[in-house]
């Protein structure tokens, strides 16, 4: 090749001048750099003469797409190109021509073979390039306003893949690898809350564990019109948390025997039925402070919850207690309930009247018998959490006689069940737990002891197959009052209704299956309400960031102890001294908190 001094040549893919010749060529560059070369590493654009590589200014604009739609999609050559477009072929119009060609929307090929593209390949190829031009231009501004720490409404995309990463729905995000974000969900949530498209109300917890957050979108049949046992004359109170939507037991007092009124849940949703199946793959009702989530379609509620109309439909557990607190003479029977419905706060207040003095005798009664069979009692702080208007409220539920006679009157209720099952050999999901022989002190007196005692203890299990439950000291126990919240006691309705009615039963390989899918599922709704309640204990401590209160000691590992706060239900760790004493009383106060890795930090003093 034969490149002249003074020439233009294309230098790794910009202009230069040949300013001497010989074995190697001096060029000089565009921003007036010399370079020594071997010829083969360029490429004559213009013989010349150039006197600077500088001089390549801007040219006239040229007839462009006339000279492509004159050339058909055909070829030419670089100087025939430079004259149809500039009408001439110079050193400038040459440096300008190449740029079309390397451009390649209306040119392509070589010096010596240009091929002109077709006008419309060369529409498509526009809109391709200019849609490209403007993704690019929306992800530089998009980048731009993140590091300035805002966003804007045409950032939609890009904060859907973040959030998708804060949900635990994709693993990776060019997004946070373009901020130098960690690419975990923790990071992604940190992000969207420096941006502000998320504030401190977002739980991402129930979506990134992958909760369902809408209702069953089932129907429910009409409650079918059969005998029941007509108990509307008999006084049944249905005594929960103010402000409680779902009542699902009530209790009476008939003498001495005890009836446990249940919504009767199974009346309307039957085994293998839509309803079911879809309760099954929840497990439980999803509870959150800031939304409930019900187990089964929402109509279920108002026709069966227990008090919410004058006469509820029920499936009623009648038992008497010896005089060694033994549950003898079981009736289980569907029946209709005339319920009224009081808080527990109400019912402390009425504690020396009937029915509920006699009431409280049965359940002291069945305690003590528990306590002497072993059972555990573990009595740590607990909180009602609730999201309203934009404000956390957490208030300690104080201990009450009148919760303690509910949870004994449902305990014996699924005594009862269990036993009433297990006498008919009906399958049935009894609830079992084993203790571990070394437990010597069942009902500890300082927090430090209640919470070692829990950690120590073995999880809950669920079988077909009958066993004792030792949490509770009882040799058999099933849970059979919350058929509306629980996937679990909605089968042991299911069963008893089939043996009260002559029908067919599940069998026990039928209940396995169904132990194993409900608690699957209900494990993961479980975990959402830990975390959920977690979270807005960090969402409740960011909205009093002067908080200052009191913690309990509860475990020692040095340098930093385990404190329990009572009024939070909240742990947390601080440094301990060596000095401190379990159960000790440290005042403390905050010092941060740490939203999307629900953690909060604490100082005493």
């Amino acid at each position: 090749m034969n490149i002249p001094q003074n020439s233009l040549v294309l230098y790794k893919n910009g202009p230069a001048r040949v300013a001497a010749l010989g074995d190697k060529l001096d060029i000089e560059l565009e921003d007036g750099r010399s370079l020594r070369v071997r010829p083969k590493d360029v490429l004559l654009l213009h013989p010349g003469p150039l006197r600077s590589a500088r001089e390549l200014g801007d040219v006239p604009a040229g007839e462009v797409e006339a000279a492509c739609e004159l050339l058909e999609g055909g070829q030419t050559t670089l100087p025939e190109l430079a004259d149809l477009v500039y009408g001439a072929y110079t050193p400038a119009t040459a440096w300008a021509t190449w740029r079309l060609v390397s451009e390649g929307l209306y040119f392509q090929g070589t010096p010596e073979a240009v091929s002109a593209r077709p006008l419309a390949e060369v529409e498509r190829e526009r809109a391709v390039r200019e849609a490209k031009a403007a993704e690019r231009d929306a992800w530089n501004g998009f980048l731009q306003r993140a590091r300035a720490g805002r966003c804007a409404p045409e950032d939609a995309p890009y904060l859907r893949e973040i959030e998708e990463v804060a949900w635990s729905q994709r693993e990776q995000s060019r997004v946070l690898q373009a901020l130098d974000c960690d690419q975990n969900p923790q990071s992604a949530h940190a992000l969207l809350l420096r941006l502000r498209h998320w504030d401190e109300m977002v739980n991402p917890w129930p979506r990134r564990i992958g909760a369902l957050l809408a209702p069953p979108d089932v129907s429910l049949p009409v409650l079918p019109d059969e005998p029941r046992l007509d108990l509307t004359g008999l006084p049944a109170y249905a005594i929960d948390d103010e402000g409680n939507l779902d009542p699902d037991d009530a209790i009476s007092l008939d003498g001495n025997r005890l009836w446990v009124h249940v919504a009767d849940a199974a009346a309307l949703v039957w085994s293998d039925s839509p309803a079911d199946v879809e309760a099954r793959g929840r497990g439980a009702t999803l509870y959150l402070p800031e939304i409930t989530i019900p187990m089964l379609p929402e109509a279920a509620i108002p026709t069966l919850g227990l008090g919410l109309t004058e006469i509820s439909p029920a499936l009623s557990f009648a038992l008497n207690l010896d005089a060694d607190g033994v549950v003898t003479d079981v009736e289980i029977a569907p029946s209709w309930v005339r319920a009224r419905r009081l808080s527990y706060d109400e019912v402390e207040a009425r504690l020396e009247e009937e029915p509920f003095r006699g009431l409280c005798e049965l359940a002291e009664r069945h305690r003590i018998r528990r306590r002497a069979n072993g059972a555990i009692f573990i009595d740590l702080p607990e909180v009602r959490m609730r999201v309203n208007d934009g404000r956390v409220e957490i208030r300690p539920l104080p201990r009450l006689r009148s919760r303690m006679l509910v949870a004994e009157a449902m305990v014996m209720a699924g005594e009862a069940a269990a036993r009433f099952a297990l006498e008919r050999g009906l399958p049935f999901p009894f609830t079992t737990q084993d203790v571990a022989v070394d437990v010597s002190d069942r009902e500890p007196a300082g927090l430090a002891a209640m919470h070692a005692l829990r950690r120590s203890l073995r999880p809950r299990q669920y079988s077909s197959q009958p066993g004792p439950h030792g949490g509770l000291g009882l040799n058999v126990y099933a849970q059979v009052t919350s058929p509306l919240r629980r996937y679990l006691d909605l089968v042991a309705h299911q069963q008893l209704r089939a043996c009260l009615r002559d029908g067919d039963p599940l069998e026990a390989q039928a209940i396995i299956e169904r132990v194993g899918a409900a608690e699957a599922a209900a494990q993961g709704t479980r975990r959402a309400e830990r975390l959920s309640r977690e979270h807005w204990t960090m969402v409740y401590l960011q909205q009093h960031p002067g908080w200052r209160g009191e913690g309990v000691l509860v475990e020692k590992r040095l340098p930093r102890g385990t404190v329990l706060i009572p009024e939070l239900a909240l742990e947390t760790r601080v440094k301990a001294g060596e000095d401190m004493a379990l159960d000790g009383v440290l005042p403390l106060r905050l010092t941060g908190v740490e939203l999307p890795t629900r953690e909060a930090y604490f100082k005493i003093g």
